[in-house]
């Protein structure tokens, strides 16, 4: 599945437009194709999009699912991404509400919902609660057969989560497309399954299998494509994050490239946790990657880097000193394009 192409779609964003769990909603917004009507954000209600958040859609904004039905939506899509990814309970009331309304669910959140029977109550017959994160079926532990493949397959990988690795792996793969090469886009969470209609949600994955459902993707499609781009998860650098070693594991990467947020020093959720000096986290990545040369070498050949929060004179400045610091190619895949990360890559 995907979000349909065919149907209108509104977007629950509550205190997510401008804070810090939108991720999957601002993601949608930016790079899906479906007709989105309406986004809900009690919060900045009545505000522009595009100021708020730099993304060319003009959709409105609306407090609650109630409003939005003025613009008929007919999907209503979860649009956040908060720690856990449990359902915050002021949300249900709103989802209620859409149901009752007459309109199908898409929720990315770790909180099943398509078997609550009061949920399932509220269901016409053209209704449906599409729980995106399941695991895939027939999975089995993985066994590094990915690096026979001819393709490149090259990694995102980060110095946090919700940093930008998603997109930097769109964005690349945008860039591919447009020079003619044979690519395809491998969405590991979530937010990229919605875009894509394919993929694997690696965090709805027993730890066990998790490498080798990232392997049985990589090998579906790996034969068939010149390059395939690789949604990172996670960062090798959180406490918390269980998903890289995996999407390392199960790609057998050819290159890496390294996203990291300017200025960041610290995790964001654990300040006690510093980030090192980019050269360290290059190398750090290069040695997990080839497990200390059991595995093949795969280079972090360039850095994404994300200045989201800077103007333009300050991200081309801060893109100029990660060049000095690292030696490595740079740019912000999304403010201005992948092609120098992409030529990086295709060396």
């Amino acid at each position: 599945m995907r979000l349909p192409l065919n149907q209108r779609v509104a977007i629950l964003l509550h205190e997510g437009v401008i804070g810090s769990n939108g991720k999957t909603g601002l993601a949608i917004l930016r790079y899906s194709e479906a007709p989105i009507v309406a986004v809900i954000d009690r919060e900045t209600a009545g505000k522009s999009l595009p100021q708020l958040t730099g993304i060319k859609r003009d959709v409105p904004i609306v407090a609650s699912v109630a409003a939005a039905l003025e613009y008929q939506p007919e999907v209503l899509v979860i649009g956040i991404a908060p720690g856990g990814g449990a359902l915050p309970s002021d949300f249900w009331d709103e989802i209620k509400d859409a149901l009752k309304a007459g309109m199908s669910l898409v929720n990315g959140l770790h909180t099943p919902l398509a078997n609550i029977p009061e949920l399932k109550e509220l269901l016409k017959p053209a209704q449906l609660i599409w729980d995106v994160r399941k695991e895939p079926p027939n999975l089995n532990v993985a066994n590094a057969i990915a690096s026979t493949l001819p393709c490149r397959r090259v990694l995102t990988v980060g110095t946090d989560m919700a940093i930008g690795k998603m997109s930097t792996s769109l964005e690349l793969h945008r860039a591919s497309q447009l020079r003619g090469l044979r690519s395809k886009f491998l969405a590991t969470g979530q937010t990229g399954v919605m875009l894509e209609g394919d993929g694997v949600a690696l965090d709805a994955v027993r730890v066990d299998f998790a490498a080798g459902a990232v392997e049985q993707i990589v090998m579906r499609y790996g034969k068939n494509y010149d390059i395939l781009h690789i949604e990172g998860q996670g960062s090798l650098l959180h406490p918390g994050s269980t998903a890289t070693l995996p999407l390392i594991r199960g790609s057998q990467p050819t290159q890496l490239v390294l996203v990291h947020r300017v200025g960041q020093t610290h995790n964001r959720n654990n300040p006690h946790v510093p980030i090192p000096p980019l050269p360290e986290v290059i190398k750090l990545y290069e040695t997990v990657a080839s497990a200390g040369g059991a595995f093949g070498f795969a280079p972090v050949v360039g850095i994404a880097l994300n200045t989201a929060h800077l103007d333009e004179s300050a991200a081309r400045n801060a893109i100029a000193q990660t060049i000095t610091e690292t030696g490595l190619p740079c740019t912000d895949v999304v403010r201005f394009d992948a092609d120098v990360l992409l030529d990086a890559v295709m060396k």
